[in-house]
């Protein structure tokens, strides 16, 4: 999930080109409005006339990345005059529709399902994108991608950042003093799961517990799988229910995961037994590598925030990732992506002028500038990446080789993919079979 999250239409991130960012200069005017230099401000000038407004912003993004979010337009509000007050929350996909059915809702949200995107646009609740975030948009990202937040013909909202979810996590340092080497294949996969496992360390450390989101990033292992033991092609099928969910291709897939995420011999190092991956939270689901209680947790590039300060992330450093190794090489790389769309509940002219800036290549590299972030704007320089799993990931979006696809779940409709697949994947780490999982969900999706 977006935690990042997580976007969720069954159609390619073709190639998501470009991704990143060259600071923004900061702007203003000389009428007065904000209170950045003038000279600092004059990109600025398109957005004058609102100062002193306010308008809210929405989203599952919180803590490390919060923070960075909020510094991120720091310069444009200082500029502009206008008040963004933004709100990270854990229950973000649940919250968001009982603002909005109560009539509270936010004047922005940072939506990373295309599916519940489709739900509020199908209800009538959100506002077409303005001219010129369309403009921007269709100048800096693909086409394929700007489809994701298109419904019946009517365009949302622009991308705001991305991530790359095919990734496992490990420590560098460990594997240097153990002799391990970075798995190319499943196969090594498995192979060096068990040279840990006859160790008195589990390999493996995972964690799905996300509040209202919970379930989540078990539903990434299915969804990497799928695209791995079935293809691109059956993996589209699915997520538009053009197969049913419990087809058997969508059972080899679960049950190649739960050859990891079912097996006590493999999980869950730091944590306990195979159960505490549903009560473990993702935040922390890593942590154990840095104390030698595991030796690998797959998660998305955002995870990067979530190491303690003072973590070198780095191929030489306390942790790194490599790529979520393919099972079948017949059907290349795939690598499974996400991210969120800025989409709008308000048209009021302060609200349009926040949704403008944040589709522009200046807001892009604004923001990536501070490090920790992956946009799949073509206006944003490489170079301000200084993370290197942001460049890693820029890298992997970039090569046109792979095989990439949106995250299943965020495409599927919400009540579906955020609703009882989430559900379902909890129910199955606690015990529940792979037949029944599958069916229980094939059975709520209308």
């Amino acid at each position: 999930m977006a935690v990042f999250p997580r976007p969720r239409q069954a159609l390619v991130i073709a190639s998501v080109v470009g991704l990143a960012i060259s600071a923004a200069a900061c702007g203003g005017d000389d009428s007065g409005s904000g209170n950045g230099d003038s000279a600092d401000c004059a990109a600025f000038d398109k957005y004058d006339g609102n100062d002193g407004k306010k308008v809210s912003i929405y989203a599952s993004i919180r803590d490390t990345e919060a923070d960075l979010l909020e510094q991120s337009w720091e310069q444009f509000t200082e500029c502009t005059g206008i008040d963004i007050d933004y709100e990270g929350s854990g229950e973000f996909e649940a919250q968001l529709q009982v603002r909005v059915d109560g009539g509270n809702a936010p004047d922005i949200a940072f939506i990373p399902q295309p599916g519940l995107l489709a739900t509020f646009a199908k209800a009538g609740k959100l506002k077409a994108a303005p001219a010129d975030t369309k403009s921007a948009a269709e100048a800096n990202y693909p086409a394929d991608w700007l489809k994701y937040s298109t419904v019946d013909g009517t365009f949302y909202g622009a991308p705001l950042g991305s991530n790359v979810k095919s990734f496992v996590w490990y420590s560098p340092k460990q594997f240097q003093e153990k002799g391990y080497a970075v798995p190319k294949t499943w196969a090594e996969l498995i192979s060096l799961s068990d040279k840990i496992a006859s160790t008195d360390q589990k390999p493996w450390c995972a964690g799905i517990e996300s509040g209202d989101a919970t379930g989540w990033p078990a539903t990434d292992w299915l969804e990497d799988l799928m695209l791995r033991t079935a293809g691109p092609e059956v993996y589209d099928q699915w997520v538009t229910h053009a197969i049913p969910f419990n087809a058997p291709q969508v059972a080899t897939a679960m049950n190649q995961a739960g050859e990891i995420l079912k097996n006590p011999k493999y999980v869950n190092g730091g944590f306990g037994e195979v159960k505490s991956i549903s009560t473990t939270s993702f935040q922390e689901a890593g942590l154990p590598i840095l104390e030698g209680k595991c030796s690998l947790h797959r998660q998305a590039s955002f995870y990067a925030n979530q190491w303690p300060e003072g973590t070198k992330v780095a191929e030489d450093g306390d942790v790194f990732a490599f790529y979520f190794p393919a099972v079948d090489p017949s059907k290349g790389e795939p690598v499974l992506a996400a991210g969120e769309f800025t989409v709008a509940f308000a048209d009021r002219p302060e609200v349009q002028a926040v949704q403008n800036y944040l589709a522009t290549p200046d807001y892009a590299n604004s923001r990536a500038k501070l490090g920790n972030w992956v946009s799949g704007s073509r206006g944003a320089d490489i170079n301000n990446f200084a993370n290197p799993i942001d460049k890693l990931s820029v890298q992997i979006l970039q090569d046109q080789s792979k095989v990439l696809r949106f995250d299943g779940s965020d495409l599927m409709p919400s009540a579906v993919g955020a609703g009882t697949l989430w559900r379902g994947m909890v129910d199955w780490i606690n015990g529940r079979d792979t037949a029944t999982t599958l069916s229980t969900v094939e059975s709520s999706w209308k």
